[in-house]
């Protein structure tokens, strides 16, 4: 009898009761202070990274996990009984975690292991995982699943901001000609994904407008009226985030909104502050 397990790693910020409940296993990226390196969700907490990052001069680095820990939790699931996974990951273009897993699979038997590149991160790679959790629930054959995620990447979508600059030009995402002046005209980039890749949407003046320019991408989805979830993402501004839910929720009173958080990986990047919404049509 088939019996499909569902991986993902930490960037897709599923609250650990979440996937206690729903049996997802994850493996963590670190995130990296100096000499000191961290398993983001497991050792270092999203609060206490905003705290860390405050009070340090240079930003921290990230790795993706070692294969080795692929390989040893798809060998423990195959362990307990399953005999198929789906390992579902943040873009391949942004980090080698994907490949890690890619790699990992071919390296344990007796489990047949797929695994997915979402081509996104945050609670929008969570969408595909727990949509593969409920079809593996319900029976579903893994070539199903995996026709259905392949089938959302038409719908996902996700806009977010940097509030500040500095961390996108630190990371390496933006020159620091760019990083300046935008600074100096309080320019905000409206950035998405297009192939797995972080690319400039739009460059906005002022936060309020580019939060307005996304509400208006979303409203283009929300408006006909179909079923949507919508998650409200924070770089440690949540209740920047329950005032944005609140509005979308009275404007759209069909759509599930959810709230959720650019973890200490992604964080290292965005910088706080930083805001994004995510959505697909169901």
């Amino acid at each position: 009898m088939t019996k499909i397990a569902v991986v993902t790693d930490s960037t897709a910020y599923i609250p650990k009761q979440q996937r206690d409940e729903l049996g997802i296993t994850m493996v963590p990226l670190n995130v990296i202070f100096g000499n000191e390196s961290y398993k983001e969700e497991v050792e270092i907490t999203t609060a206490d990274f905003y705290e860390m990052i405050k009070r340090i001069e240079n930003l921290p680095t990230t790795s993706q996990p070692p294969i080795g820990e692929f390989a040893a939790e798809f060998e423990r699931l195959a362990s307990e009984g399953y005999t198929e996974i789906i390992s579902i990951h943040l873009s391949s273009k942004i980090s080698g975690t994907y490949q890690s897993a890619v790699a990992a699979a071919s390296m344990v038997e007796g489990i047949k292991v797929t695994a997915f590149d979402s081509e996104i991160s945050c609670m929008p790679q969570g969408f595909y995982v727990l949509e593969a959790v409920k079809l593996a629930n319900e029976g579903k054959a893994s070539e199903e699943i995996i026709a259905r995620l392949n089938e959302m990447k038409t719908k996902v979508k996700a806009y977010f901001m940097a509030d500040d600059l500095s961390h996108l030009h630190r990371g390496g995402r933006l020159s620091g000609a760019q990083a300046f002046i935008g600074s100096l005209l309080q320019i905000k980039p409206v950035l998405h994904f297009v192939e797995g890749k972080i690319v400039p949407f739009e460059k906005v003046r002022t936060s309020k407008k580019a939060l307005n320019r996304i509400f208006g991408l979303l409203d283009e989805d929300a408006k006909t009226g179909e079923p949507i979830q919508i998650v409200v993402i924070h770089g440690n501004c949540e209740e920047e985030a329950e005032k944005i839910q609140a509005q979308l929720q009275s404007e759209y009173p069909h759509a599930n909104i959810m709230i959720s958080y650019f973890g200490p990986v992604i964080g290292t990047h965005l910088g706080e502050g930083s805001i994004g919404i995510g959505w697909y049509l169901k």
